[in-house]
């Protein structure tokens, strides 16, 4: 109990914290690196009634000036010439908006959570390890005393 009552929380927290922070960071990068964008839909993307999203050509212009070109996942049924906001990296390349602190916290929570349930159930099995080992012993010390004692129990019923 004092393994559960010390442990679990120091696990849990240190797990949670620790979860959070490299979030955290790996947010920080991200934001650094990438920007938002308005971007014009060039091609027409088709009313699939199988994927909520499509791949699709649109085209933006850089903040110095250059136009680039590239391809990212449209709602279906999106018309050409709609316009829609994308995040790009520091080479231009399409990527995924940065990680966002909620996502940052869900993760150190789960993390958190995880290493709790983690440290009850390593518990856990470690008592019923101990308690099957110590049945064991005691199982093998009453079969010993009983090899004993079963002989002078059982002549008395062989008159």
């Amino acid at each position: 109990m004092l393994v559960l009552a010390v442990g679990l929380p120091l696990a849990a927290v240190g797990a949670g914290m620790t979860a959070y922070g490299s979030t955290m960071r790996t947010a920080h990068a991200q934001t650094a690196q990438r920007h938002e964008v308005t971007a014009r839909l060039t091609s027409a993307v088709a009313d699939d009634r199988g994927a909520a999203r499509q791949p699709a050509e649109v085209r933006w212009t850089e903040q110095n000036g250059t136009v680039r070109t590239g391809t990212t996942l449209v709602r279906t049924g999106t018309p050409k010439g709609d316009i829609l906001r994308i995040w790009v990296d520091r080479e231009g390349t399409i990527t995924g908006p940065p990680v966002t602190a909620t996502t940052a916290w869900s993760n150190g929570f789960f993390t958190g959570g995880m290493a709790a349930l983690g440290m009850v159930v390593g518990v856990c099995a470690v008592r019923a390890g101990v308690g099957l080992v110590l049945d064991r012993r005691r199982f093998a010390q009453w079969d010993a005393e009983w090899d004993l004692v079963e002989p002078q129990w059982s002549a008395r019923f062989r008159r």
